[in-house]
């Protein structure tokens, strides 16, 4: 993509407790760039990596909470990094309980050829990565549980070409400079003359967003956080049919929740995932979700892939 580094979104798995013929348990994967994340990494994710023909070179894991469902892949991901002689670092993030996971990692694989570390986050942590960063959010799991949020860095604002012409600045290294934040000197009518940045530089613009919640009960008191994602992964474990009360129960959502949650953050597509095994279709949760959220929902299935355009603002 001219311009940035490409956003790719791939649902390895889109399951809730348990796996289904169609689904794996959770497992999202995020590439931007030349960098992969993984938040979450459920039983079977080194298979859906190979279906997805994504490779093993994942820079961070983020972990949302210690449900089996959630973290089961490590065990096999971190054995085959080291059977392929991985050198690079490797970092886990995720809530308390994150130094003992990793700890027992190291019991049970203690020739691991790279430096495996724990990062433990809550609510408002933020790790910097090369243009980008990664927030936890507190949820409501019923255990300690984060969401996470990955928001680019601002980008320049659009380079006014004819602008800079008018100005008496040259096409050529010059617009370059100017496009990097510098100030830059030319010769105009005889006089040396100054052109600073803001003279033919607009506004700078947002970079993209994506917020992934992991299990929980809709989160409520996060809407700036939230607000204007281009994507929101939101977990819609029941349909209202069947799963109003028992959502609250065991500390879910129903995908009309979901859709709340949406309809008060705007994010441009709404993405359910983390089904129970209970459904076969998932037209129900859409449906549902529509009710209060009028923009673009999904319901992906494994291996599914969302590209993140730039927006124009």
């Amino acid at each position: 993509m001219a311009g940035g580094e490409t956003l790719f979104v791939h649902f390895l798995g889109t399951a809730g407790a348990l796996p289904t013929p169609n689904r794996n348990p959770s497992c999202i994967m995020i590439r931007r760039g030349s960098d992969t994340l993984l938040f979450d990494c459920g039983e079977g994710a080194q298979q859906q990596m190979m279906r997805a023909k994504t490779g093993f070179t994942v820079n961070a894991i983020f972990v949302t909470h210690w449900h089996a469902d959630h973290y089961l892949g490590i065990f096999g991901l971190v054995e085959t990094m080291a059977f392929n002689g991985r050198t690079e670092p490797l970092t886990i993030y995720g809530p308390s309980g994150v130094d003992g996971f990793v700890e027992i990692i190291h019991r049970l694989t203690p020739k691991i050829p790279f430096v495996l570390s724990a990062v433990e986050v809550a609510d408002g942590d933020v790790t910097l990565f090369d243009g980008y960063s990664v927030m936890a959010f507190k949820t409501y799991h019923g255990i300690e549980s984060v969401g996470y949020v990955l928001e680019e860095d601002m980008r320049p604002g659009r380079f006014n070409r004819e602008g800079a012409i008018a100005l008496g600045v040259p096409p050529g290294p010059l617009f370059g400079k100017l496009q990097r934040g510098e100030s830059v000197r030319i010769v105009r009518d005889g006089e040396e003359v100054i052109i600073s940045p803001e003279q033919v530089m607009g506004e700078r613009r947002r970079g993209r967003k994506v917020v992934y919640t992991g299990d929980t009960r809709p989160v409520k008191n996060k809407n700036d956080l939230l607000e204007g994602a281009d994507l929101l992964i939101h977990e819609a474990t029941f349909d209202e049919e069947e799963g109003s009360v028992r959502a609250k129960e065991v500390w879910h959502s129903t995908a009309r929740e979901a859709g709340m949650v949406a309809a008060a953050v705007h994010p441009k597509i709404l993405a359910l995932v983390h089904f129970s095994s209970r459904y076969t279709s998932t037209a129900n949760h859409v449906q549902d979700a529509k009710v209060f959220f009028e923009g673009e929902i999904v319901a992906p299935a494994d291996l599914s892939v969302i590209e993140i355009p730039f927006s124009d603002v």
